[in-house]
């Protein structure tokens, strides 16, 4: 289900609903961050999102990114949640209507957390969150300057404290990976989960 590869999830071949969040002529190679970059016309913002809609991007078929840079930024789990917690909002996941949407709304704002927080502990901090969403899945993505490679922590043992964190983005997500910097020290962490029904 959840795999950890050297590119984007565009392998899955062309989705017409755009769910992929990378269509069939995008740049297979390049880091998931610019594939968001490069799908929405939008350059990276590391100013952080004031009232509004600011590090809001909406492209022609519905799908929506958000980007808040968190390089230096003090607190940065919580302003990851935050900010993830008022995209839901503005993207109709909250106010949860059921017990389904708040659950699925929870699963993404849990898998932020844990993805921040991996940075944050093995990777020298965050440097960016960027958020996709089109109407069948929100994609996450955490750049961070590390050269670790996250995984699972095998064999899990669920009564041991530490190492769930990419186990439970690997239970929560439809899938996730790794993409490396070219040129540079780094990596996006990505990880998707299915919209409510």
């Amino acid at each position: 289900m959840s795999t950890t590869r050297p590119y984007p999830p565009g392998d899955r071949g062309h989705e017409p609903s755009g769910a992929s969040g990378v269509s069939a002529s995008s740049e297979e190679d390049a880091p998931a961050g610019a594939a968001l970059a490069s799908a929405t016309g939008a350059a990276a913002s590391s100013a952080p999102p004031s009232g509004t809609d600011a590090g809001a991007a909406e492209t022609p078929r519905g799908r929506q990114v958000r980007r808040l840079g968190l390089e230096g930024a003090s607190g940065v789990v919580p302003l990851a949640r935050d900010f993830t917690r008022q995209a839901l909002y503005d993207w109709g996941w909250l106010p949860a209507e059921g017990a389904d949407q708040r659950a699925a709304a929870e699963d993404v704002l849990l898998v932020v957390s844990e993805l921040v927080t991996n940075a944050c502990l093995h990777a020298e901090g965050p440097d960016e969150l960027a958020l996709a969403c089109d109407n069948k899945v929100i994609r996450l993505e955490v750049t961070d300057r590390g050269t670790g490679q996250p995984a699972p922590r095998t064999p899990h043992r669920a009564g041991r404290p530490g190492g769930h964190g990419m186990f439970i983005v690997q239970r929560l997500c439809l899938d996730w990976g790794v993409v490396r910097a070219e040129g540079r020290p780094g990596k996006t962490v990505w990880a998707e989960l299915g919209a409510p029904a």
